[in-house]
Formats: structure tokens, sequence, C-alpha cells
């Protein structure tokens, strides 16, 4: 019987030895070109012991990027050989973890997980479809009495026009999907009527009441209903957003830790109302509405959220302390265990550079300056008239 979570060791030893003596773990990596799946394999390089690393993408040319010790081409997760190849892979590689890092996968492997040859570390299939689908999981939330924006499944242009007259400016968006899949802010019709037609979205998208551009989002693990260690981040702003109609492209460009025990209540809260032993890897995220009260918006289940390698830089290694789980070995549990992190911990980053680690203050800090500047500026161009 495994160990729970409070009783495990924090030094990362495994049977007696330094994690350094032991045998590299062997770890099968989906979706291992994406950004996601990039950070978390850095995370893992950043561990205190070895890991040998097998990637796995669909796509040819993106998976020479992958930094994983392998390399293997495989099918679209809706290919009817995919299950048949990952499987054919696991075994060929002895790999004794299989991780999914992209949602399609997380779906697919997750409910055909008794076929595989390898650990998984995965919530339950019901869960992972719940979370999967957003008007699913706000009719949960509504349920269970938490705050949520009002919602609505446009099936028809009745329905869209309802949802215009009560709600005014609205938010548009598909049930599945993530990186802001169809998002569109509007209180026009038309422009509504058009958008979702573009997206064959017609019963399929959602409308909800727009409450803010504050998003925070709390990434936790949980083994078998215990948490194991959660952080929360606040979103400052997105990468590319003057390229997206609705200014969400699922790209941080930039995120601060926080501590919030508003945001830690309801987060758990938003995760015991689809699952009351939940298993695995829950990041709520959350929108503030005019009160500053954060409302949960959708739950990205199974996996981590892009920029994982953020807290692992700033020293909390969540992709650490997964895999160590799902392995069965005693993991570096910090204390506290929910959100370890100083607040003001600031995360830059973008394409086709290196991300910084540094604080908000001396983002503050430049802007102060800026306005001083501003006022001799101003001061001198005055004197000269």
């Amino acid at each position: 019987m495994r160990a729970a979570p409070s009783q495990r060791r924090t030094d990362g030893s495994r049977n007696g030895h330094s994690p350094r003596e032991a045998a590299p773990r062997r770890v099968l990596v989906t979706g291992a070109a994406g950004a996601p799946a990039l950070n978390f394999v850095r995370s893992l390089r950043m561990a205190p012991e070895r890991f040998h690393l097998i990637g796995a993408d669909c796509n040819r040319y993106q998976l020479l990027t992958a930094e994983t010790d392998e390399r293997h081409l495989v099918p679209r997760a809706s290919d009817p050989d995919y299950i048949p190849v990952l499987r054919d892979l696991a075994e060929e590689t002895e790999a004794e973890l299989l991780f999914a890092q992209p949602d399609v996968e997380v779906a697919v492997i997750s409910a055909r997980r008794d076929e595989l040859p390898t650990r998984t570390f995965l919530p339950d299939p019901e869960t992972i479809r719940i979370c999967h689908d957003k008007y699913e999981s706000y009719k949960r939330w509504r349920a269970a009495g938490l705050p949520t924006p009002e919602t609505r499944l446009i099936a028809t242009q009745g329905d869209l026009r309802d949802a215009i007259s009560d709600f005014g400016n609205l938010w548009l968006r598909a049930c599945a999907g993530a990186a802001g899949n169809g998002s569109l802010r509007t209180a026009d019709f038309q422009q509504a009527c058009i958008w979702i037609g573009q997206h064959d979205g017609w019963g399929s998208f959602t409308a909800a009441r727009y409450l803010s551009p504050t998003s925070v989002t709390w990434q936790s693990i949980w083994y078998e209903g215990d948490l194991v260690v959660a952080q929360g981040r606040r979103r400052l702003q997105w990468e590319f957003s003057d390229r997206a109609p609705s200014g969400v492209t699922g790209i941080t460009g930039a995120g601060v830790t926080i501590r919030d025990e508003r945001v830690d209540e309801i987060a758990r809260q938003a995760i015991f109302a689809i699952d009351d032993r939940p298993h695995g890897i829950f990041a709520v995220d959350m929108t503030l509405d005019a009160g500053g009260v954060p409302n949960p918006t959708e739950i990205n289940i199974g996996r981590f959220f892009t920029t994982s390698l953020f807290f692992t830089t700033a020293g909390l290694n969540m992709p650490y302390i997964y895999t160590r789980l799902a392995l069965g070995e005693t993991a570096p549990v910090p204390e506290p265990r929910i959100n370890p992190l100083p607040p003001g911990l600031l995360w830059v980053r973008g394409m086709d550079r290196e991300p910084v680690l540094t604080t908000l203050a001396e983002a503050d800090a430049a802007g102060d300056s800026l306005e001083a500047r501003r006022s001799r500026a101003g001061a001198a161009s005055r004197s000269r008239r």
C-alpha cells in the first residue's frame, strides 16, 4: 500500500540510495514537441535525479525539436492505430510511466489506460470528460452554488439573441478545446452570428456574461483525494494578444505568483464539485468579477499548464513531484503545500527568447522610472515655451 502524501519522505531518495546512484527512470512523454511538454521535460532535467525521456509527437517536423533522449513519430490521437502504436512504443522503450500533455491525448489515454503496459497518473475518465466540456463543468459549479459567470449553450440564433439581450457584453467560446478556442468578446449580434457560423459552432458554443480581463490559475496535484501541492498564479498578459480577436491566445506572456485564500478555497470547491476524490493534475482557471471574486471558468485536467517551468525555476518542481508520485516513489513535497512560493515572482516569456524569472517589483520600478522621466521631460518642455 502506498503511503499517504503526508507520510512520504521529502529527500528524493529511492530504496535507500541517493537519486544519482539509481538507474534513470524511463518516462514516455506525448506531445513532446509542444511548449507545455517541453517545459515538463526541462523541469525533469532540473530534478535531482536523472530520467530517460522518450518523446512522442504526431508532427514529423516539430518532433525534431523535442528535447528528449529519444524521439518517435506517432499517429494523431484520433487515429485508430494511436493506442496500438503507443503500446508498441512503450513496450519497445520499456517506459515505466506515460505522461500525456495534449488534451486530446489525455482523453484517449485516460479512457484506454488499461490497454497500455505502463503506469499513468490520470484522473478518472468521467472527470476528464466533464472538465473537457466547459458547459458541463459550468453546470456542476452552478449546482454547487459556486460563483461562476452565467453561461448558456448556443444552439440557435434565438439563443444568441436572448443571451445578448440578457448579458449585453458576452464571452463566446467553444465548449471544448484549449488556448481560448473560439473565444470572442462581443455585444454585436451579427458579429456573433458570423463568428459562430465560421467555427461551425451552433450547438457547441457557449455564451457567458463577461466579467473582467483579470484571470488567475491554481495548479494542483492530488493523490487519491488528498491535496499534495498547489500554487496560484495571476496572468498579467497574453503573448500575441493583438493577433486574436478576443485577445486570448492561451500563451501566457507574463504571470506572477500569488497567495490568496479566496482563490485557494474556490479552486478546491470547483474541483470537488466535479470529483470528490481527485487524483492527478487539476489546474483551475478563474476570472475575477467586478467585486474581485474568483469565478471558475474551466479546469485544465490531467496535464500541466504551459508555464510549469515558471514554478520549477522559482523552486517548486511540480513535474518532478508528479513523476515521483506516479512511479510510486517518495516525493519532495514542500511546506506549506498551498502556495509555497512567495508572491510577486514574475515570469516573462515569448517566442524565440529565453524566459526570465524576476519580480513584479522590478517591473513596477521600470514604470516608476518612466513616470519620473515623463515629469522631467514635461517640465523641460514647458520651460522652453
